[in-house]
């Protein structure tokens, strides 16, 4: 099978694990990155030994590129897939998959209008740790699911990261930077989500930035910190989940459980493909380790972007789509919906297609 060719706009923090992950791919060369600072994506391009280096619109022109990862922060994800589509090529972006409900719509009406396909991380939940705890469902190892809770609790990305201001703007905060991984995953265990109700606030309002050239300025929260809240689901499934900026001191809750009729399933962190899932039966006095599915490897970002262009090769759906990434986004939304409307919301997508029983 020929490589697929891709350029990759978007030459910031995450795009380093991409190009080392995506070196070795079967399916997808990287020949070129862009970056709105030019000067950044040459630095890239000569980091990890790719041919071209151009600027985002110039990339977009170049005929022999049949793919873009998109990379860029999460307000221009829908201008830069849009952008992609028209220009006629396939587009798989970085989470979240649009800022706005409107833009998502508008990725997925473009998408079917030119024929292309279009993707989105997170891809975490094709990795070891969930697939396995999926394959563990479906096999009835917990009878039938009846809840699940699901906790992101921590200090804000301040305390690490150089230039963290967009984590508190509009399309930021820990429901749009880690609740995709949350849902994403209690979606490919449970399947759609169809209501939300929730509470959320800015309980922290006031940040300072920690490391890098930015140190010790000032950040102003335009965005819900702590969300709290309840999911139920299209198979009568009940998820509690908690998504918070705001817990310095940290919390010994865990990531992900699924409870079922005949037993309780503890999940790894959803942030990575691989973890531990542990099985306790009713009566048991201790959990016991699940066999994993396949080998475990900790960090296959691009793993979903490989599986698209495979299913491109094989014309079928892809898992990593758009029409899930969708999905998400609009719970997501339902979280502050709900919040400020003080009502319960109804979920109207749903998340697609969903390989059966097939564990890769």
């Amino acid at each position: 099978m020929q490589r697929m060719r891709a350029g990759l706009i978007g030459c910031g923090n995450i795009s380093s694990i991409y190009f080392t992950n995506l070196k070795s791919s079967p399916v997808v060369e990287i020949v070129a990155c862009a970056d709105m600072v030019k000067e950044r994506a040459e630095e890239r391009a000569k980091e990890f030994g790719i041919e071209n280096a151009f600027t985002p619109e110039e990339i977009l022109k170049q005929d022999d590129i049949e793919l873009i990862i998109n990379l860029t922060i999460p307000a221009a994800h829908a201008s830069v897939n849009l952008s992609a589509l028209a220009a006629g090529k396939h587009v798989y972006a970085e989470k979240p998959f649009a800022v706005s409900l409107d833009d998502g719509r508008r990725t997925l009406e473009k998408a079917k209008e030119v024929g292309k396909r279009v993707g989105s991380a997170p891809d975490t939940f094709l990795g070891a740790g969930l697939e396995t705890a999926r394959k563990a469902i479906d096999e009835g190892l917990i009878g039938r699911p009846i809840a699940a809770s699901a906790f992101m609790m921590g200090a804000g990305p301040e305390s690490w990261h150089p230039d963290p201001e967009f984590f508190y703007a509009p399309g930021g905060g820990p429901m749009f930077d880690m609740g995709p991984y949350y849902l994403t995953a209690l979606t490919s265990l449970l399947g759609s989500m169809t209501r939300v109700s929730s509470s959320t606030g800015i309980q922290i309002p006031d940040r300072k930035v920690h490391t890098g050239p930015k140190a010790n300025s000032s950040i102003r929260v335009q965005t819900p910190t702590h969300l709290a809240g309840t999911i139920d689901f299209e198979n009568g499934a009940i998820a509690t989940l908690v998504t918070s900026f705001d817990i310095p001191g940290g919390s010994q809750l865990p990531r992900i459980e699924i409870y079922g009729t005949e037993g309780t399933l503890d999940i790894p962190d959803p942030n990575f493909f691989d973890g531990d899932v542990r099985l306790k039966r009713p009566g048991a006095e201790s959990y016991e380790i699940v066999t994993p599915v396949f080998e475990p490897i900790s960090n296959e970002r691009g793993k979903g972007l490989n599986e698209m262009v495979s299913a491109i090769h094989d014309n079928r759906p892809h898992r990593a789509s758009g029409e899930l990434a969708f999905h998400v986004l609009e719970v997501m939304h339902a979280f502050q919906r709900s919040s400020l409307e003080g009502k319960h919301v109804i979920i109207e997508s749903r998340a697609g297609y969903r390989q059966g029983n097939v564990y890769q």
